[in-house]
């Protein structure tokens, strides 16, 4: 094995993982410019790969827009578990919620949360030495959700709160996201940090980062 292919095979890989507030418009050639996006994803690369520059920790985005939890299921051997990823952040929900709400019966809590389970066994059984982190959810008025906010932020809550579970069980970092946001909307209004309901602005990418970061960096699946 040559110098340069151990160098590769030892360097930490932390991949992301959701919907379009991870894809981030991310590009899908080799551009390094475009790659991890214009997201929180990006954010946190930029910040890790200045600190741990010695050590070269690649980052890789595999969001994409529209996506559900049934969407990750669908291409998770190939855009995760191939990968071999040393840390695995998942974001994922809010698209569960938004292609459900207004249909009969709304949103289904219990199939999200099948759903997701599914995919963290698989990786478990896989990837058994990956650090997982499950981002929470999270949303504020506006755009979409004020076609009925009660039952989008309801479901919210019901995706919160089934992420808590699954990251208890399967020994998972979560990080709290909707606190974050609710907090700054005593500074801001809510289209600053959120300009639909569901996506954020730069700012709420910026938000989003600090809280991953500030998490993960104070647990023991800090990157380091």
């Amino acid at each position: 094995m040559s110098e340069r292919s151990e160098q590769q095979y030892a360097q930490r890989r932390i991949l992301f993982q959701g919907d379009s507030i991870t894809d981030g418009n991310r590009g899908r050639d080799a551009d390094p410019n475009h790659i991890l996006g214009h997201g929180y994803a990006f954010w946190i690369a930029a910040e890790l790969g200045l600190k741990l520059a010695a050590d070269q920790p690649e980052f890789i985005n595999r969001g994409i827009s529209g996506n559900r939890v049934s969407d990750l299921e669908a291409r998770w051997q190939e855009d995760a578990i191939e990968l071999k990823p040393d840390t695995l952040s998942i974001l994922v929900g809010v698209n569960d919620i938004l292609m459900s709400i207004a249909e009969p019966g709304g949103f289904d809590p219990i199939g999200y949360e099948q759903g997701y389970r599914r995919l963290l066994e698989q990786t478990r059984n896989e990837l058994p030495e990956a650090k997982l982190i499950l981002c929470e959810p999270f949303i504020l008025p506006g755009g979409h959700t004020d076609s009925d906010w009660q039952a989008w932020r309801a479901a919210a809550d019901a995706c919160s709160e089934a992420v808590r579970r699954l990251a208890q069980q399967f020994g998972a970092l979560f990080v709290p996201l909707q606190d974050a946001f609710d907090e700054a909307c005593r500074t801001a209004p809510a289209s600053y940090w959120i300009w639909d309901g569901v996506h954020p602005t730069t700012a709420g990418h910026g938000l989003l980062a600090k809280r991953w970061l500030d998490t993960v960096q104070k647990s023991e699946a800090a990157i380091r």
